[in-house]
């Protein structure tokens, strides 16, 4: 466990370049593949609904793009990427996966999470305690904002932004000011849910890609209890992981059509996928 995490943090500050992420994914698979199952619930018995998936369409992506936010806003995709001297923020065309405007961040700034809130686009940064503002239509920045501790993931609901920052904790910010309103503690049992990464808000409930694993947490915004988990070991095919990826990230959902779309780290192709229960 100490060495995957040393590796996580090593990734995240970008001191690997994709040709080492991918020398380390070949010599090291057990420290970036997905566990065998979700996260411990401790000693409190759960039993939570598990969703697999079925493939709908399958997409290209930017094998260049170190995923850290994802959403589908008017008939694009909008994607955060990571890395120094790689972070960006881009506008998507889903079809081809061609990039149709971009802004690059300049290297000091390690890209994370973004969302879209009244004709703005807003990004994280990782440990720069920094975030931007941008017009949507141009990805011309609009100004900046501050917040305490790590940036990682940012999804909406109607009334607030939702943020996480690696830990247990979601916090709360006011679309308007951009200033915390409070925080939610994510339970999955008795025990607090970590590595909560990329966020989306889906029909009621927050998604969130759990870090280092291919599973995404259902989680209630009112309570934070882990109400479920998305199973999506396997949908990167083997032949595609055998090139330089890394982990499972990148969660956006179409509410107009229903369509959730999901991809990874320097993945070569971005998923459309739909749920179905299964057994726990």
């Amino acid at each position: 466990m100490k060495q995957k995490r040393l590796f996580q943090h090593a990734v995240k500050a970008g001191i690997l370049a994709a040709f080492l992420m991918a020398a380390l994914v070949c010599l090291l698979p057990g420290l970036v593949r997905a566990e065998a199952g979700p996260p411990s619930a401790g000693r409190k018995q759960v039993a939570l609904p598990v969703y697999g998936y079925r493939v709908v369409n399958v997409y290209p992506h930017d094998r260049q793009a170190y995923t850290q936010g994802l959403i589908w806003y008017d008939g694009f995709l909008y994607e955060g990427t990571g890395l120094n001297g790689a972070s960006s923020l881009r506008k998507v065309r889903l079809e081809t996966g061609r990039v149709v405007e971009q802004h690059s961040l300049d290297r000091q700034y390690f890209g994370e999470g973004i969302t879209e809130w009244g004709g703005r686009l807003l990004q994280l940064t990782w440990k720069s305690n920094l975030g931007f503002i941008y017009d949507r239509s141009s990805l011309k920045v609009l100004g900046t904002f501050r917040y305490l501790g790590e940036g990682w993931g940012l999804t909406h609901d109607r009334d607030r932004l939702i943020m996480s920052d690696g830990t247990a904790t979601l916090r709360f910010l006011d679309p308007r000011t951009l200033r915390e309103t409070g925080r939610l503690n994510v339970r999955y049992g008795d025990v607090p849910l970590t590595d909560l990464n990329e966020l989306e808000f889906v029909q009621g409930e927050i998604y969130a890609n759990v870090y280092q694993t291919d599973w995404i947490a259902r989680i209630s915004p009112q309570t934070g209890a882990v109400t479920g988990w998305i199973d999506l070991r396997g949908l990167l095919p083997e032949v595609d992981g055998r090139i330089p990826v890394d982990v499972l990230n990148g969660i956006a959902y179409d509410a107009g059509r229903k369509r959730l779309f999901v991809t990874g780290k320097l993945w070569p192709k971005l998923f459309e996928i739909e749920l179905f229960r299964r057994d726990p």
